[in-house]
């Protein structure tokens, strides 16, 4: 296992693709909330939210440094990182920022697959998270977003602050819905195709 220069265990994947998929969404305009056009990226991330029946969801793009939330859903809907608590980005030009090492999105880019958390503190390596005591979060389900290119530019997700029983329908339905994000991604980079 990989360790800090602590000792302690390194609890996020290694990235080796960072960079490259750092460069993609620049290219394609997804690294920061520039205009109105994220506003579909709200709105996908209510439509995880209502289907998943959960407070949190997110439509996640992670560079080669931080994870960026094109699409949130709070309990309180106010769209804003200051919902998710502690573990959010502090100021306020950066709530929609979350560090590489909070959280279970840079999980899915490794794997290149689903991660489905049914209760985190089973497992060691996700319990000791920030998110776990910064936030609450109790279970995760994920996939990620891979493009036509192959790059995994980020996931959806969909969390909530209780143990959540995901099962084979979970697991169909976020990977059903990555895949449909990932098509409305392939659009926008050729609206005319």
């Amino acid at each position: 296992m990989i360790r800090y220069g602590t000792g302690r265990p390194l609890l996020t994947p290694v990235d080796p693709d960072g960079s490259v998929r750092g460069a993609r969404l620049r290219r394609l305009g997804l690294g920061e909330r520039a205009d109105a056009s994220f506003d579909s990226f709200d709105a996908f991330a209510d439509r995880v939210a209502e289907v998943t029946a959960t407070p949190f969801s997110m439509v996640n793009f992670i560079d080669e440094n931080r994870q960026f939330f094109a699409g949130l859903h709070t309990p309180a809907c106010t769209r804003s990182g200051f919902d998710l608590g502690a573990a959010a980005a502090g100021s306020s030009r950066g709530i929609r920022h979350l560090a590489r090492d909070h959280g279970y999105c840079p999980h899915v880019l490794a794997r290149r697959k689903a991660l489905v958390l049914e209760d985190v503190c089973d497992y060691p390596r996700f319990a000791g998270n920030p998110v776990v005591d910064g936030i609450g979060i109790r279970s995760y389900l994920g996939a990620p977003l891979i493009d036509r290119t192959g790059i995994a530019l980020g996931t959806v997700c969909a969390v909530d602050t209780v143990p959540r029983a995901w099962g084979r329908a979970g697991l169909d339905t976020i990977k059903l819905l990555a895949g449909e994000l990932v098509g409305q991604i392939d659009r926008r980079e050729r609206p005319h195709g």
